[in-house]
């Protein structure tokens, strides 16, 4: 999210989490000109959870970005390493800076070995399993579901990678333990940046149906 009055909607539908994208090669990229903005408005967002997604990014950087646009989670979507991780809760646990909780995205396809994950384990809330494509950031494609039969670590983890309004049925009958919620973005955009509030509203009461 970037637009300040598509966050305001957004605000008003039973969503957990709202991303921000501070990867400057992405078309999503939050400007800092967002910050400015949340921190006059940004009591629309209560009880909604602020991610931050990075991409190989200086830890300072990390930091400050946590505090100027009151992060509540880090999403790390590049090659950062668990000793990455273990430095930024640290600085995190030892310091009075507002601290965050890390989500660490994985990107999968049939070669994928979930042994990756477990040094990742003691540092993470949440880990993110997204398709793996040839740059950094999300591909617009769904990857093959099953595959998740190969994680059994204890990390409740986020499903995304292409997901949009015709994957309800699937994301009904998808069954984990550790599935904790679902990951959404390009497919229900007018364009990047820009979410289509209509289609988003409509897949959750869709997702909220009781089932038979």
């Amino acid at each position: 999210m970037r637009e300040p009055e598509n966050i305001k909607a957004l605000a008003a539908l039973p969503v957990d989490m709202v991303g921000f994208i501070f990867y400057a090669r992405s078309p999503r990229f939050a400007e800092g000109k967002l910050a400015k903005w949340l921190a006059k408005e940004g009591a629309v967002l209560e009880g909604k959870k602020r991610v931050g997604v990075f991409v190989n990014a200086e830890v300072e950087d990390v930091l400050n970005h946590v505090h100027d646009f009151e992060l509540d989670f880090v999403q790390l979507h590049g090659n950062e390493s668990p000793e990455y991780c273990q430095l930024l809760r640290n600085l995190w646990e030892t310091t009075s800076m507002r601290k965050a909780k890390l989500i660490k995205a994985f990107p999968v396809d049939e070669d994928f070995d979930f042994e990756v994950v477990s040094p990742y384990t003691a540092h993470c809330a949440y880990f993110l399993f997204d398709t793996k494509g040839k740059e950094f950031g999300g591909t617009g494609q769904q990857f093959d579901w099953s595959l998740m039969g190969g994680y059994r670590g204890v990390t409740p983890f986020l499903l995304s990678g292409g997901i949009g309004p015709d994957a309800v049925d699937a994301l009904l009958a998808f069954r984990h333990p550790q599935l904790y919620g679902i990951d959404i973005n390009s497919r229900f955009e007018v364009k990047p940046g820009l979410k289509d509030m209509e289609k988003i509203a409509q897949f959750i009461t869709a997702l909220k149906q009781p089932t038979t």
